[in-house]
């Protein structure tokens, strides 16, 4: 009988950054974070661009930025993509099961926490809001920055720059210190004026905990990154269609 084909068993990681590598990507959350929307906000009380058209600006400068610092990251990570394609994609879309039912676990605590608010109940997800808002003015941008251009981006900081830069010295503090930021990064510019929208971080510790996992177990960047465009992609089509309906 002939042997039956399995999937390819998860390779060592090695998907480590060059110091250079990790420098591109770390310099550059402050400016994503902080400059490039001073910026973008400077031209929207101008008039010169909308809500939508700032928001590509900044993830569309942070992915040229991205593209040609990391180009040679980039292009070796695709690599162990393309040699165990089948196991990847098998990862890919086991990460998104699993992250979707640790999403009804933490919404169940959200929603169990209402008590601890007023007028009957936890305030909306206002990064949520915003996107619905953004997205009924103007689909094919928001599509475009959502669902393309954030993943390239914010894998290549959180999961490349954060998550590998510690994970040669801890595996543990790698995990941890990479979800947290990238879940504070969903949040804060919300939660400073509002302390109860901190619960909110809850949404996106499952998401933050799967990319690096799924980064890890495939051994490339891309895998994250295009778990990261899925989720996206669903959650934008679920919530553009949910607020169509009521």
């Amino acid at each position: 009988m002939e042997e039956q084909q399995r999937l390819p068993e998860p390779v060592k990681f090695t998907s480590y950054l060059t110091k250079r590598e990790i420098i591109c990507a770390l310099i550059w959350l402050p400016v994503h974070l902080f400059v490039l929307p001073v910026a973008a906000g400077m031209l929207l009380q101008n008039g010169t661009v909308n809500e939508a058209q700032a928001n590509l600006l900044i993830y569309g400068i942070s992915s040229v930025y991205i593209l040609l610092a990391e180009f040679t990251f980039l292009r070796r990570e695709f690599d162990p993509f393309c040699d165990r394609k089948l196991y990847c994609v098998m990862q890919v879309l086991s990460h998104y099961l699993v992250m979707m039912a640790m999403n009804l676990f933490v919404s169940g605590i959200i929603s169990g926490a209402e008590t601890l608010f007023g007028n009957g109940g936890v305030i909306d997800n206002l990064n949520n809001d915003a996107i619905i808002e953004l997205a009924g003015k103007d689909m094919n941008v928001i599509s475009a920055m959502t669902i393309f251009l954030a993943p390239i981006v914010e894998e290549v900081i959180f999961r490349g720059g954060i998550f590998c830069a510690l994970r040669k010295t801890s595996r543990t503090a790698a995990y941890v210190i990479s979800i947290l930021l990238f879940s504070v990064y969903h949040i804060w510019s919300y939660a400073i004026y509002d302390p109860s929208y901190w619960i909110y971080i809850l949404q996106y510790l499952p998401a933050g905990f799967l990319l690096c996992r799924c980064y890890e177990r495939t051994n490339s960047i891309w895998c994250s990154i295009f778990f990261h465009m899925l989720t996206n992609d669903i959650a934008l089509t679920a919530l553009t269609a949910l607020s169509q309906k009521f």
